[in-house]
């Protein structure tokens, strides 16, 4: 089944770190909802009567958006696409959103799982990050969404920053572990150009990052949630047995999906779509009943690379039967070459035609990936 993503354009504070589209000024949310009403409507034969499976709101932050909005971009998504009945519908939302009356408001809408931006579970980091809450509201709202029937939860956690020590970390992950979270996306902080952090490292007002911390973060990590009964099904994804997230697992898997908003990405097998990252020019365009986008055409070396990509990080590996059957066995048989000194340092494995990334693997995933892209294979 196919899958939507929604993004939604505001956020209350920027992250120093985050260099996402969004705006910190609200004055169009209105505007911005009735034209990604109008999108969804121009888009809805993009699915070729495909069943939608999952519905993913990300930002941005989209529990800044007030519930009738929401309820607005549902009733048109209901309209224009049958949607499964038993479809994942994620919204990302910050703790500082998810007080008792917005929670409330929430489980009256589609809505069934939640992604909360906790970062992490103390002040001075939550502070460090320009982060709208406070390390109460972090644990706080993950209980309150519990109490009120949302049991499908994600959490996000951010690890290799200069203030975050071993310990620290430790506290953060035996938290997460503590209040039964089913999922958790845990990331390597990386410096992205034109962030505020990027410049504040620049100018030497702030450390920058060490890879060796990265490294044994992610180690901890990894340690501590398989002890705890997670499964590390994608490098930066953890998860109870069957708790997958299903949106990003078909992602990952090529499945398509639709794009919905400024900056949002689609995918239909074959080609990219990219909407305009710019609010004031998506709305312009959508007010005259226009698509705000561009359409990359993917060659089958793009497509075979970005098959690389991302199945590698996964759980189900990279399927030399599916690479003869979808781009022919001259790309299979590059690929069995190019895997030999990664199966020779152990790590990669190949079993059955099933390429994965072992533990010590999981940490040059990137760069193992980069080495068995094919540029242009005849």
């Amino acid at each position: 089944m196919a899958g939507i993503y929604i993004h939604i354009p505001f956020c209350k504070k920027a992250c120093t770190y985050c260099d996402f589209h969004f705006t910190t000024s609200l004055k169009h949310v209105d505007e911005m909802t009735d034209a990604i009403c109008t999108e969804i409507r121009l888009k809805k034969d993009r699915l070729n009567g495909q069943q939608v499976g999952s519905i993913y709101f990300g930002g941005g932050t989209p529990s800044v958006l007030p519930s009738t909005s929401l309820a607005k971009i549902f009733n048109t998504l209901i309209d224009c696409f049958s949607i499964s009945a038993d479809a994942e519908i994620t919204i990302e939302t910050n703790p500082d959103d998810l007080d008792s009356k917005k929670i409330s408001e929430l489980r009256q809408l589609p809505i069934n799982r939640f992604s909360i931006g906790i970062q992490s579970f103390f002040n001075e980091d939550l502070i460090w990050m320009n982060r709208a809450h406070n390390a109460d509201e972090a644990e706080s709202c993950i209980k309150r969404s519990q109490d009120a029937g949302f049991e499908n939860l994600s959490i996000d956690l951010i690890y290799g920053y200069p203030l975050l020590t071993d310990e620290k970390w430790l506290a953060n992950i035996n938290k997460t572990i503590e209040l039964q979270t089913p999922h958790i996306s845990a990331y390597s902080l990386t410096v992205e150009a034109k962030t505020a952090l990027a410049n504040a490292i620049q100018k030497g007002k702030q450390l920058g990052l060490n890879d060796e911390q990265s490294v044994s973060q992610f180690l901890i990590l990894t340690e501590k949630l398989a002890k705890a009964g997670f499964e590390h099904y994608e490098i930066s994804n953890y998860s109870l047995s069957g708790r997958y997230a299903i949106h990003n697992t078909n992602y990952w898997k090529g499945i398509p999906y639709l794009g919905i908003g400024p900056s949002a990405h689609g995918f239909d097998g074959f080609n990219r779509y990219i909407n305009i990252a710019n609010n004031a020019k998506y709305l312009n365009l959508l007010a005259d009943k226009k698509l705000a986008e561009t359409v990359e055409e993917l060659s089958e070396t793009d497509r075979f690379n970005e098959y690389i990509m991302t199945s590698l990080r996964t759980t189900w590996g990279t399927n030399l039967n599916k690479i003869d059957d979808d781009f022919g066995n001259q790309f299979s048989i590059q690929v069995q070459k190019d895997i030999k000194p990664f199966l020779a340092k152990g790590h990669l494995t190949l079993t059955d035609n099933i390429i994965k990334l072992t533990e010590a693997g999981k940490l040059f995933a990137d760069g193992i990936a980069a080495e068995l892209f094919a540029e242009n294979i005849d």
